[in-house]
């Protein structure tokens, strides 16, 4: 016997009751006439008079997310499910709280969830950490379910609500997945007429407006329409983006229900790259940011521009009220060239032999006099600083299709939750990651004399954003990646008893990449993986859950960043076998998680809080065999970290609203590793992992205190760290403050005041061995938004 529910029917928050004429979509009369057991015409027509104070829309307000800071149903573990039923961390950042705070880039998302960090260089947003394991280089980074594709920028603009599952999650995703994933959740088309425009003004010359329409075409049909452009100066590092996207969706609430959308991002900005640092005790100790996180030093010729745009079709087919069939099919276009410049101080003692003999002589000739910077007090606006050319181009075209399939049953006497799925993902891309333009200075030099330094090369400390500019003149040669992964899972939750499930699920994955190399040779990658999960949850009443999970995750040595070309495909090198075919024949890193935890429903239900603790370990980490000079890979290495998740999302009063996420990893370890602990540089066997913060969290409260007045305040934290391969060398802690203060006009124009980074703290935000990117200074923003 199939068990039937009627979770589509409630009364509608945001839309009118329609008193006059009841609104009844197709399926969900049948779902509501199969619940009251209705059989006979007579009593159906006696029911369709009850029917008339209520409204039918799909099973999730489509603006819940736009009016609230709590979801409860989240489709991030495939399904749509209710947030206390997943076994593992669940944080959403919904489209209320990313417009409260202004997060308009995904990475400033990103950066207001706890236990997220960020490795500097190429823009940021390449390798993205979560409890210290990569996010962005295995590609975990999804939109409606479907992976994104790596190495671009991102907006917010369409973005109803931003989630992020934390731990392995291979079953669900297949390779990587080690410290969670992200999913972006696109804007959908509703049933009800709505339009907003946001203009907002704010520093650095900043201007943005977006628009988000949307129309009801028919009794089950709608279409919605987003658009954003934006610029900035940002006192030499611009931003200039551009983005439309438009869906259509019909058969909403029906049995068979269509949605197609096409989505374009572009932008063309210039990035600030980094800013060098000096060390508190010579070359290690704490890193000290010593130039204005304003200031730009890059070339006026640097740029960053992408491109991002895919077609969407989903189908999704109700069987009846429990179960349903999910189909997406996307293909996508995306495009990114970096051509910009790492900024250093320039040292008139630099050493002048070995690979880097010709810089060497350049710096001296630059910086006659200057001597090696140690310390903040040597810093005038006469100091020198270095340009270095660094650039990376990458075009992907990437076809996806999955099907989810989603049921709940009764068999052998147990009630059973079903999530089954096929998906299918093939990339064909081209990319140089090292596409850095030639040095700007006589490469043949072998003394001061002979440098021929090129004005470019340098800047003072005292004359950012100089507008000195540099001719492109590069021929990139771009090496080949295709790549197919063909996956199939299945999970099922058992009901135990009323209150004690229990579920188990596997996924295997075929996965291929061929590469091709700048000059033709090649080489292959083959692998089946399978990826288990298994849990117990126990929901006592329905305010309460608890639950324990197990899960694991793989990467593969073709991973999405694929890996650098430096020495191409060619079978030797040097007389010996090239590492880079070592790397690709090495079998995938593995990796485990065990989570325990509790979810409870607070605050009358307005409040969901969640508490869990973690342990996740990478256990099969590639390492270098020391012994055979560098040219093998062993899978020898091990690291892990242990801590507690803390979340917080909803209403304490109906006029305070709240927002909070603490990632506690108090023990995390290299614990083993071919580079042993020498107590200095490079991390080793023994050391804490990097970008592995003890501490980082997350807070935002607003509170109404007048029917037109609403303020917001928030925090955000980050523990001391190190950079990756430093361990001498460790970023502060530092935490931000936000304020916002927002006023109705009337019913229809609201303004709102943001202040960013109010205390224009200065800190070290991303991190790489040698420099850092600087967080983003005191930031004033108004903004006007009006609905129509």
């Amino acid at each position: 016997m199939k068990l039937l529910k009627c979770a589509a029917l409630r009364p509608s928050a945001a839309r009118p009751l329609n008193t006059e004429t009841p609104k009844l979509l197709p399926l969900a009369a049948m779902m509501l006439a199969g619940s009251m057991g209705i059989s006979q015409p007579a009593q159906a027509q006696s029911e369709e008079k009850t029917l008339k104070t209520v409204t039918v829309t799909d099973t999730q307000d489509p603006n819940l997310s736009k009016e609230s800071l709590l979801i409860k149903q989240t489709g991030i573990a495939k399904g749509n499910q209710q947030i206390k039923d997943i076994p593992q961390t669940v944080t959403v950042m919904t489209e209320k709280l990313m417009a409260d705070r202004n997060l308009d880039d995904f990475r400033e998302v990103l950066k207001t969830t706890a236990g997220v960090t960020f490795q500097a260089g190429e823009t940021g947003e390449e390798d993205v950490r979560m409890r210290g394991f990569s996010l962005g280089q295995a590609g975990d980074i999804y939109v409606d379910g479907l992976r994104d594709a790596p190495l671009i920028e991102r907006d917010t603009f369409n973005t109803d609500r931003v989630e992020v599952l934390k731990g392995s999650a291979s079953m669900l995703f297949g390779k990587g997945s080690t410290g969670g994933v992200v999913n972006q959740v696109n804007k959908q088309p509703f049933l009800m007429d709505q339009n907003e425009a946001n203009v907002t003004l704010g520093s650095g010359e900043m201007r943005r407006v977006t628009l988000d329409m949307n129309k009801q075409t028919g009794e089950s049909a709608a279409f919605r329409l987003n658009a954003m452009t934006h610029q900035a100066d940002n006192w030499g590092a611009k931003v200039d983006k551009k983005g439309v996207a438009g869906a259509y969706r019909w058969g909403i609430g029906e049995r068979d229900e269509y949605t197609a959308g096409l989505y374009h991002l572009e932008t063309d900005g210039r990035p600030l790259y980094n800013h060098p640092w000096v060390l508190s005790n010579g070359n290690k100790g704490t890193i000290i940011p010593v130039l204005s996180a304003k200031n730009y030093y890059g070339l006026a010729s640097d740029y960053l521009r992408t491109q991002s745009s895919y077609g969407s079709f989903t189908h999704k087919h109700r069987f009846d009220a429990e179960s349903e069939l999910k189909t997406t099919i996307r293909q996508g276009h995306y495009e990114r060239d970096l051509w910009t410049h790492a900024i250093g101080f320039c040292n008139s003692n630099a050493s002048t032999t070995g690979n880097n003999a010709a810089a060497g002589w350049a710096q001296r000739a630059a910086c006659a006099g200057q001597g090696t910077i140690t310390s903040a007090s040597q810093i005038t606006d006469n100091t020198v600083l270095t340009r270095t050319s660094k650039a990376r181009r990458g075009i992907s075209d990437v076809t996806q299709a999955q099907s989810d399939y989603n049921d709940k049953f009764i068999a052998w006497g147990l009630k059973h939750d079903l999530m089954a799925g096929l998906d299918f993902s093939k990339e064909s891309a081209k990319r140089n990651n090292n596409a850095a333009s030639a040095a700007l200075y006589n490469t043949s030099a072998t003394s001061t004399a002979t440098a021929n330094v090129d004005p470019a090369y340098t800047t003072w400390v005292g004359t950012p954003n100089d507008g000195e500019t540099r001719t492109d003149t590069r021929n990139i040669l771009m090496m080949g990646f295709n790549a197919q992964v063909i996956g199939a899972y299945a999970q099922d939750t058992v009901s135990l008893s009323d209150t004690v499930k229990a579920l188990g699920g596997l996924r295997v994955d075929q996965f291929n990449a061929t590469f091709t190399d700048t000059v033709g040779y090649t080489a292959s990658v083959d692998k089946t993986l399978f990826s288990p999960r298994l849990g117990a949850i126990w929901q006592p009443d329905d305010v309460s859950s608890y639950y324990t999970s197990y899960g694991t995750s793989f990467n593969t040595s073709a991973d999405a960043y694929a890996y650098a070309l430096s020495s191409g495909l060619s079978p030797t090198v040097n007389g010996q076998r090239n590492s880079n075919l070592t790397t690709l024949a090495t079998p995938p890193e593995k990796s485990r998680n065990l989570e325990v935890g509790g979810k409870f429903d607070v605050f009358d239900k307005k409040g969901l809080f969640g508490v869990a603790l973690f342990y996740s370990e990478k256990y099969n980490e590639r390492n270098t065999d020391t012994d055979s000079a560098g040219t093998q890979y062993l899978l020898s290495g091990k690291r892990h970290a242990t801590g507690m998740e803390f979340n917080f999302a909803g209403r304490i009063t109906p006029a305070w609203e709240v927002f909070y996420n603490h990632t506690w990893i108090p023990q995390a370890k290299i614990d083993d590793s071919s580079i042993a602990a020498t107590g200095d540089g490079a991390q080793g066997k023994g050391d804490r992992p990097a970008l592995t913060p003890k501490h980082s969290a997350s807070l935002w409260s607003t509170y109404r205190f007048h029917t037109a007045w609403r303020v917001g305040g928030g925090l955000n934290y980050r523990d001391e760290q190190n950079p990756e391969g430093a361990r001498t060398k460790t970023a502060a802690a530092f935490t931000t403050a936000d304020v916002m203060a927002e006023y109705a006009l009337d019913d229809a124009n609201l303004l709102k005041l943001n202040v960013s980074n109010l205390t224009n703290k200065l800190y070290a935000d991303t991190l790489y061995r040698g420099f850092y990117g600087p967080g983003a200074p005191r930031r004033i923003e108004l903004s006007w938004k009006s609905m129509f």
